[in-house]
């Protein structure tokens, strides 16, 4: 029995490549930070009975699943030795989340920032996110220019956005708004702020920016270190959100 295990972890060692092992595991630390976070946020927010800070803890879910399509084709790679079938599979459980992250957000944004028109937002992003998942469920491998791993059973999925199709200029229009109405608009308020509620308006703004950075940046760089470090700096947005609505 101990030779079996033995080979299993040999099998599987030279079956993944070093870049398939930073990818998926990078991509775990992603999910697995942002669950626990998450959870830890929403319990605060149901014993305070502080509704903001139960939105927060959604945002925190749905930002960690983002990385749960190549999280899961980690999984398939050390337990079958092959990718997730079909590839389109990774797409819609890496980016079925971005409308609701959108939204969570901008409620949240929105609440913070503009409360009265909250819910105008929320209604315009609502049907950008209602179209997005369209595309990418009925259209999804035209959504992409590439969606499949460098190499099957060693490599995770790579998935690149054909940048002239709908999906990618919406998700180009989330990650524009995201950085404009969450991240510019924080530092404003921050700077409209005094004492320790400019403190918290800026732990939000560097959450956000970070977000949109690192989300931008994951799609365009290479599995390396640089990635990783990418990934790293994703991994405390949970953290900075907190910090920015605990009471």
């Amino acid at each position: 029995m101990d030779n079996s295990i033995l080979k299993i972890g040999v099998n599987i060692e030279m079956a993944i490549s070093p870049e398939g092992w930073l990818d998926g595991l990078t991509s775990a630390g992603i999910v697995l930070s942002a669950t626990l976070f998450g959870l830890y946020t929403l319990y605060k927010a149901l014993r305070l009975k502080a509704t903001l800070l139960g939105v927060a803890a959604l945002t925190m879910f749905f930002v960690g699943l983002l990385w749960f399509g190549p999280f899961v084709d980690l999984i398939f790679l050390i337990v079958k030795e092959e990718n997730i079938e079909p590839y389109r599979a990774y797409a819609l459980l890496s980016y079925m989340w971005v409308a609701p992250t959108l939204v969570f957000a901008i409620y949240l944004g929105g609440e913070l920032i503009w409360p009265k028109g909250k819910w105008i937002l929320v209604v315009i992003y609502v049907l950008l996110g209602v179209i997005f998942e369209m595309f990418l469920w009925f259209n999804t491998y035209s959504s992409f220019e590439e969606l499949a791993p460098t190499d099957p059973g060693e490599t995770i999925i790579a998935a690149s956005f054909d940048r002239t199709h709908p999906t990618f200029i919406l998700v180009a229009i989330f990650l524009v708004s995201a950085l404009t109405f969450l991240g510019i608009g924080f530092i404003i308020k921050a700077k409209q702020a005094t004492g320790e509620l400019r403190r918290k308006f800026l732990f939000l703004a560097i959450g956000f920016i970070i977000f949109v950075f690192t989300g931008a940046s994951d799609s365009l760089i290479e599995p390396g270190p640089l990635l990783g470090i990418i990934r790293g700096a994703q991994m405390t947005f949970a953290i900075w959100l907190y910090l920015g609505l605990k009471t």
